[in-house]
């Protein structure tokens, strides 16, 4: 594939903490609720590891561009390392105690993201990134298929604290793949809080001047404003609410999309590579395309078995996440290659802060609606809002991303 060592050893020392992470992300959500039999409390926890990173996400770019970058990961992944090594070590396994740790992790991850993000694309040639983040996203979906059914088995046989315990391992074996990477940055060390101030108007500024970056970004908050709640919060309440389907073809479901997800990152791996960029619009309109057929088979248009919807939805989802593949990756490519290095960190931090405003609003409004509004009418709606914005916009998005 030609990527260099530099890149393996990011990728290997990357996929096995997030396969740690995955292994207690699913133990302590089962803890907590064996413990508190509380839904209020756990949500306590999935904010309190969302809120830390969406406050400190600006601080997080302009340390990510101010330090080294390679020193921020190793020390952070070490950090947690032995933060989670205390907690089996004092027995902090208490509700409260928990749920510091989480906030703490969530603090740490949010500057070991910016780090990563802002560095990973000085790891490779340009013209390789395509190929490079396809299988970024390729080891992606392989930890978030394997890491929840992993962690499920080991919480069934050794409880929270071999989670956590397997996680403090995979942060510590990151850590020294880390260490191995060539990295060459020259730090500046912030002097005071202004120069802190100063960084993330430079970061807002130089985004303000690039009509190429407002167009991208602002097509890419688009779509998962529009689609990130229809899938993630519409599509499961169809599966087990309205059809009543079982938890098992529930992660069917699931797996069916994360398989398409792979097989369209191996697609851009095997033969597409940089052509990928230019199926950016044809590959959003069959997810478009996918929407509606949702929003018509769960319509009162059609009626047929579980069963027959079963097997449809299966092969849609499949489809999907092909697709979802060649829509993610072009995206992220064309943000890397837009952006400098020393900028990264910051603008990256900028679009991670509006996702954390924007995505939530949009997971309330159409929670909300679904008690008032059928739900193959949000699908629809959904549809055909993302359908109208090309004729308006398509054109001059495509004409500012293409040749990039």
């Amino acid at each position: 594939m030609g990527l260099n060592r530099n890149f393996w050893l990011f990728e290997v020392g990357r996929f096995v903490s997030q396969l740690g992470w995955a292994v207690q992300d699913v133990a302590l959500p089962l803890y907590v609720l064996d413990q508190t039999k509380s839904g209020s409390i756990m949500s306590l926890f999935i904010i309190a590891e969302i809120l830390p990173r969406a406050l400190l996400s600006p601080i997080a770019g302009v340390i990510g561009d101010r330090y080294n970058r390679k020193n921020l990961m190793v020390w952070l992944d070490i950090a947690r390392g032995v933060l989670l090594f205390a907690v089996i070590a004092f027995d902090l396994l208490s509700i409260g105690e928990l749920l510091v740790v989480q906030v703490a992790t969530s603090i740490m991850g949010t500057f070991f993201g910016a780090a990563t993000e802002a560095m990973y694309p000085d790891l490779v040639k340009e013209e390789e990134l395509t190929i490079a983040n396809s299988l970024l996203q390729s080891f992606d979906v392989i930890a978030r298929i394997v890491g929840p059914a992993l962690g499920g088995i080991i919480y069934a046989f050794g409880g929270v604290k071999l989670a956590i315990l397997i996680n403090a391992v995979s942060f510590f074996g990151s850590g020294l793949f880390e260490v191995l990477i060539h990295y060459e940055w020259t730090s500046r060390k912030i002097e005071s809080p202004g120069e802190v101030i100063g960084d993330i108007k430079e970061g807002i500024a130089f985004l303000r001047s690039s009509k190429y970056l407002a167009v991208i970004l602002s097509y890419a908050l688009f779509i998962n404003f529009l689609f990130n709640p229809v899938f993630a919060v519409a599509l499961p309440y169809v599966y087990r609410v309205e059809l009543a389907f079982s938890s098992q073809w529930f992660g069917f479901l699931q797996t069916a999309f994360m398989a398409g997800m792979l097989l369209g990152n191996v697609a851009i791996m095997a033969r597409l590579g940089s052509r990928a960029e230019s199926m950016l619009f044809r590959a959003l309109f069959v997810q478009l395309g996918t929407v509606l057929m949702l929003a018509i088979l769960i319509s009162p248009l059609l009626s047929m078995s579980a069963f027959t919807l079963f097997v449809i939805f299966m092969g849609l989802n499949a489809v999907d996440g092909f697709f979802n593949a060649l829509v993610n990756v072009p995206i992220v490519t064309k943000l890397q290659r837009a952006i400098p290095s020393e900028l990264r960190g910051r603008i990256f931090s900028v679009f991670d802060l509006t996702m954390g405003m924007t995505i939530p609003l949009s997971m309330a409004l159409v929670g909300s609606a679904l008690d008032y509004v059928p739900t193959w009418a949000l699908f629809a709606v959904s549809g055909f809002l993302g359908l109208l914005l090309p004729p308006t916009t398509t054109s001059a998005t495509a004409a500012s991303l293409r040749g990039t």
